[in-house]
């Protein structure tokens, strides 16, 4: 049986025209190879599984090639080609800096690089992962890196630039690798297909480009994984079940629904898509990224960058023209936050029903209106209701044996004052509506009007009579605020210190300490003297001023807490003396103390 080789290993590029999605770079290393500028540093970075590593192996082999080519490609018979493709090349030397990464492990390579080579041109060091390397590392490689022997090229290949010193930047060429652009990677994994006799739909490799996200190695390694699971054949089916993907066909039923605010097919669906195994977090993003893709169909300008399967471009098209711009901001909104506390809801499949349970009802939640080139934003509430008054008992009608008078819908002159000086409350979300012109009274009307009101019947309130027993009752609930004055002051001061005392709380002491005046009938100042007394003053103010309000009786008190501190210099006699100071009181009472010291030159730690 043959000895499996994995693709990504048995289709590695062997010179610089079979490099896939990297023309920028490698047009630039054969010109130089072929013009004999060849810089002797390089770095090569970029995304992982874009060929750096193998671009260095290339032009490692290339350079040192015997009989190269016009275009600059190795001859790939020379001996030097031969040795290098059976990996015993003394020439080219790789170094993991993942894991040899101390300062030894570069002393070392400084070493090899003074000897030349015995056979070939160039000694090409190649240096993987090379942000590894520690800062002592990279500092014993400076010199080296900088002016190195005629003989020796390094080349060094990171995922990681910004984690590399600036030094070593500037003694490089820099190369950036870019990711392979899905129709590319379709290409090639189409390609090697044909070669392995596999029978490969577009539609499943170009889901398996998707997924690997601009990496080859990782599109050729599932393509490994499918063609084993499927038995030499990849479809878009069979690569859906083995990646684990929703298909998109599920996404679309779902916006569906919530276009027609079809909530129990909405639930229904996530309970299919929730029974074939998918996690809640992997559908919100899943359909964040699909309303994603609807976004951009929106502008043709932006659609180079909807990366999605071929055959449902034109869905997705037809789709985004059936759903508004707002919408899709919106719901794209709200599955972000869905996503972001996925993680710690209780109830995983409760939270996601809530998120599709909002996205179902949000067109009837939100209008859209188009403003010229932008869009606005607006809740819808219900139309604004005519405000129903409570009829007052003595304006009902008397009950007479003649029948009731057919209504007028004009109405009276009573009905129209109570209604214009009863306060309309505004409806959430609608601007308040404009008052009404009232017509001009006719002069009969106005005559009318100007003659005095006849006395009020026996079932009637008479207008008057309403307006003077309001007047009354406002007249009677005045409340009155007392005048402020020292003594009263001080005594619901010291009851506010009593209850903060009650609650043990230390401020007590400060306010026990400040000192009241008096300024007008509604204010007053309390002085401290120093800085924490005013920080606990501060700190109680709002909870003493609502006290003393009710205390005292005076709805506008307030009070300023006033920074008086104190000139006096502070005693110190009673402060326990340092040693230095006890040395030296004994020295002055005893000076055969101070004596003894000097003669025998003693230093003393104080």
């Amino acid at each position: 049986m043959e000895k499996f080789i994995v693709s990504a290993r048995k289709y590695r590029p062997q010179a610089f025209d079979t490099v896939v999605g990297q023309e920028h770079i490698t047009t630039t290393l054969r010109n130089a190879i072929k013009t004999g500028h060849l810089a002797h540093a390089f770095l090569f970075c970029g995304p992982r599984g874009v060929g750096k590593t193998t671009c260095a192996r290339i032009f490692a082999k290339t350079i040192n090639c015997q009989n190269q080519t016009a275009e600059g490609e190795a001859c790939d018979t020379c001996s030097s080609c031969t040795s290098f493709n059976e990996g015993t090349s003394m020439n080219i030397h790789e170094l993991d800096a993942a894991s040899n990464n101390s300062v030894d492990d570069i002393r070392a390579l400084v070493e090899q690089v003074r000897f030349a080579p015995q056979a070939g041109t160039y000694k090409v060091y190649i240096i993987d992962e090379v942000h590894m390397l520690s800062q002592a590392a990279f500092n014993a490689f400076l010199k080296t890196l900088e002016e190195p022997p005629s003989y020796a090229k390094f080349i060094l290949a990171t995922t990681e630039k910004h984690k590399i010193l600036p030094t070593i930047l500037s003694r490089c060429q820099i190369f950036d690798f870019k990711r392979i652009t899905l129709q590319d990677t379709v290409d090639h994994l189409a390609g090697i297909a044909k070669k392995e006799d596999v029978r490969a739909e577009e539609t499943g490799l170009q889901l398996i480009a998707q997924k690997s996200e601009g990496c080859m190695r990782d599109a050729l390694s599932i393509l490994d994984k499918i063609v084993s699971f499927t038995n030499g054949e990849v479809t878009y089916n069979n690569t859906l079940e083995h990646l684990n993907i929703l298909d998109a066909d599920y996404y679309f039923r779902l916006v569906d629904s919530m276009l027609e605010q079809d909530l129990a097919g909405a639930l229904l669906l996530f309970d299919d898509i929730n029974k074939k195994g998918f996690e809640g977090d992997s559908v919100l993003n899943g359909f964040a990224e699909f309303l994603r893709n609807l976004l951009i169909c929106k502008d043709a300008r932006v659609a180079g960058l909807l990366e999605v399967v071929e055959s449902f471009r034109k869905r997705y098209a037809d789709t985004a023209q059936k759903v508004d711009t707002g919408y899709l901001v919106s719901a794209l909104n709200l599955l972000n936050e869905a996503e972001i506390g996925y993680r710690s809801a209780r109830n995983k499949r409760l939270h996601v029903e809530l998120a599709l349970i909002k996205l179902c009802y949000l067109r009837q939640a939100l209008q859209l209106t188009a403003t010229g080139d932008t869009v606005d934003k607006k809740k819808v509430v219900e139309e604004a209701r005519s405000l129903n008054f409570r009829a007052l008992k003595g304006m009902t009608p008397e009950k007479t044996g003649k029948p009731a008078a057919a209504p007028v819908p004009r109405p009276s002159q009573e009905a129209k004052l109570v209604i214009e000086t009863a306060p309309v409350p505004e409806a959430p979300g609608h601007p308040k509506p404009a008052p009404q012109p009232v017509a001009a009274p006719k002069p009969q009307a106005a005559a009318v009007a100007a003659a005095p009101p006849p006395p009020a019947s026996k079932g009637r309130l008479s207008l008057d009579a309403i307006r003077q027993k309001v007047s009354a009752d406002l007249m009677t609930n005045v409340v009155t605020d007392l005048p402020l004055d020292i003594e009263r002051l001080q005594a619901g001061w010291k009851s506010f210190i009593e209850v903060l005392k009650e609650e043990k709380n230390p401020a007590w002491s400060s306010f026990d300490m400040a000192q009241l005046e008096v300024k007008d009938e509604a204010s007053f100042e309390a002085i401290v003297t120093n800085n924490i007394n005013q920080k606990f003053l501060l700190a109680e103010r709002n909870k003493a001023c609502s006290y003393l309000q009710q205390h005292l009786q005076n709805r506008l008190l307030q009070f300023f807490i006033v920074l008086n501190e104190t000139e006096t210099p502070i005693d110190l006699s009673d402060m326990p003396l340092t040693a230095r100071d006890q040395f030296l009181k004994m020295a002055e009472q005893y000076p055969l103390v101070k004596e003894l010291k000097d003669r025998l030159r003693l230093e003393l730690d104080y």
